[in-house]
């Protein structure tokens, strides 16, 4: 990334004019999304290690899943809390801060003698990630302009590049190097706590200008009629939510161990087949946000679930190669509404970027830890092709999308409260 794709870092932080409300910052966004590659490419070097860990302390499926649980479910459940601390009190110091927390998870992790001190590495991995994510989103959204859409997309396609990583890094550092060789990735968290610092300047110089207080406003215009509604579409979007990280987490976290089992592939193999899948849905991210911007996010996140349904149900029966041809357009289509649901769930509670971002990003996180725990232990109760194909069913719940009003509903609830 050059240097003048990064944000000023002159001693005066820079500050949003009244223009700057329309206009999308790209340096800023590029700068975030880069960090978020990081943060989110260290995330995945737990998955990645999974195999090189079941080797070595001889763990079953099921302790798998506790470390898979632990280290989302720890970057689940802070992530609103800190969204909806930064929205009553930003805090830009937060994102350095947050990536300090990694750098000393992957310190430990690399160091890790026993299983209870894997499980105490990745809490901080997970607590650098629930620190990063909501503060993370509120500066996309305050960079976006009026390009939402295209903003969130960038933002998060530096998350999923990230985690498309894991399955690369089994294969040229942990079959090689071992556990050790996470030791590594404390550069990289070194070079983010760098860029959270500009990037943490120039959110500083917004707030100075008073552009979030602004955005804030919107949240106390809603009417209490429409609270109920608002609730009632915000519990079926946490289930789509649901949904998905569920279907991703079986593919992310346990596919490689079927394709293992089911075609006596190596390791190193099957891990490239789940990189299909991972790095599909980081193009898919990109592309989703602008495809929404056009034809609406609701009907985005419709389409990712109904399109991916007949594929997701003829993957657990292909051969080798139909594996990699469904697993990389099942990753594109499912994972093209991620970036989607965290902008409509902004729309639903306007003024709540934070808390919303952090509870919406924190159930993706949470809610595919705890997929991963009941998947392990299924798996090892009736195995790993009969768990695979039950998963395939998840996309054709994505028809509870209908449930959701419409962004043009939205909008006008919106308006309606402004008035």
């Amino acid at each position: 990334m050059s240097s003048s794709s990064l944000p000023k870092t002159s001693t005066t932080p820079p500050s949003a004019s009244a223009s700057d409300a329309k206009r999308t910052i790209f340096s800023v966004l590029l700068a975030i999304s880069l960090v978020h590659l990081f943060n989110d490419s260290m995330q995945s070097v737990i998955p990645a290690i999974f195999p090189i860990l079941k080797e070595t302390m001889q763990l079953s499926y099921t302790q798998i899943g506790w470390i898979a649980f632990t280290i989302n479910f720890t970057a689940s459940i802070m992530q609103p809390f800190v969204g909806l601390f930064s929205d009553k009190r930003p805090t830009p110091a937060l994102l350095p801060l947050g990536m300090a927390f990694t750098f000393t998870g992957m310190l430990l992790l690399a160091l890790a003698p026993s299983y209870t001190a894997v499980l105490v590495a990745v809490v901080f991995v997970g607590l650098g990630s629930a620190a990063f994510h909501p503060e993370g989103s509120k500066v996309s959204n305050l960079a976006a302009g009026n390009r939402r859409g295209l903003a969130q997309s960038i933002f998060q396609v530096g998350g999923n590049a990230g985690q498309s990583l894991a399955p690369l890094l089994t294969s040229l550092i942990f079959v090689p190097f071992g556990q050790f060789g996470a030791i590594g990735f404390t550069g990289v968290a070194a070079a983010g706590i760098i860029v959270q610092i500009f990037i943490a300047r120039w959110y500083n110089g917004t707030l100075k200008s008073g552009a979030l207080s602004k955005k804030a406003r919107v949240a106390r215009a809603i009417k209490p009629e429409l609270k109920q509604r608002i609730r009632f579409a915000m519990v079926v979007l946490i289930l789509l939510v649901f949904i998905r990280s569920w279907y991703v987490s079986s593919v992310g976290s346990y596919y490689s161990f079927l394709l293992i089992d089911q075609f006596k592939v190596g390791v190193g193999e099957a891990q490239l087949y789940v990189f299909l899948f991972l790095a599909a849905g980081a193009v898919g991210t990109f592309f989703g946000g602008p495809l929404a911007d056009r034809f609406g996010k609701r009907n985005l996140i419709f389409i990712s679930m109904a399109a991916a349904a007949p594929l997701a149900l003829l993957l657990p029966y292909a051969n080798l190669l139909w594996t990699g041809i469904l697993l990389a357009c099942v990753g594109f289509i499912v994972t093209s509404s991620f970036s989607v649901t965290v902008v409509y769930a902004q729309m639903l509670v306007p003024g709540r970027i934070g808390m919303v971002s952090g509870l919406i990003t924190g159930l993706a996180f949470g809610l595919g830890g705890i997929g991963a725990l009941v998947l392990g232990n299924m798996i090892d109760a009736i195995g790993i092709s009969p768990v695979m194909q039950i998963c395939s069913f998840l996309p054709i719940l994505g028809l509870l999308t209908f449930l959701l009003p419409s962004d043009q509903k939205l909008s006008e609830w919106t308006d309606g409260a402004s008035d």
